[in-house]
């Protein structure tokens, strides 16, 4: 085994060098998928269906892509996610946003736009439901200077579109089906992963 090992002091250290980068890499691993499987739980709490990676026509630009469109009990919900550890500086009126972390400091393109546009793009096709956005931060991101319009994390996400009344829920839900329906029809994405929620039995 000596001979993998690298001549003189370094290869005193070498090895517990890679032991601790292949630490670190399992922990960057396994913490991606907690955040993941969290988001995924939020989901399925909130939404009966839900169509991912899909793309809809836009009356301005031709085509628009969504991430997550969801049906939940309050109507259709649109829903940017941002994978942001770190302190987030940003505010309705700034055109950057900046995020500063253990990593370093960057700034991406305020998102809100974006989102009101892909909202409108649903609205186009569905009139008379209600249509909402929200830019989900998952944990690790901080607002330290207050939290712009149409952003949250995953508690507010469940907090807000979550019902605990199944049978209320299945009400609102049905009269929301058949435009629910229509943006399956205009979805153009080659490959939609749409998933459904079984209805609980009442």
């Amino acid at each position: 085994m000596n001979n993998f090992l690298p001549d003189g002091p370094f290869g005193l250290y070498f090895l517990p060098l890679i032991l601790v980068v292949l630490l670190l890499v399992f922990l960057f691993v396994y913490r991606r998928r907690v955040r993941e499987r969290s988001f995924q739980g939020v989901l399925d709490a909130i939404a009966f269906e839900r169509i991912s990676d899909l793309i809809i026509p836009n009356a301005d630009e031709g085509e628009i892509q969504i991430d997550h469109l969801v049906l939940t009990a309050e109507g259709l919900l649109i829903i940017d996610v941002k994978e942001v550890s770190g302190t987030v500086f940003g505010s309705d009126k700034m055109q950057d946003w900046t995020v500063i972390s253990k990593e370093g400091r960057f700034t991406f393109s305020n998102p809100q736009p974006a989102l009101y546009d892909r909202i409108a793009a649903v609205r186009q096709i569905v009139r008379q439901v209600p249509v909402a956005g929200r830019i989900l931060f998952l944990d690790g991101a901080d607002f330290t200077k207050g939290v712009p319009g149409l952003v949250c994390g995953l508690d507010e996400l469940l907090s807000e579109f979550g019902e605990k009344d199944d049978v209320a829920a299945n009400v609102k839900v049905d009269a929301f089906r058949p435009h629910w329906e229509l943006i399956v029809e205009n979805a153009k994405s080659a490959e939609p992963r749409i998933d459904r929620r079984r209805t609980p039995s009442v």
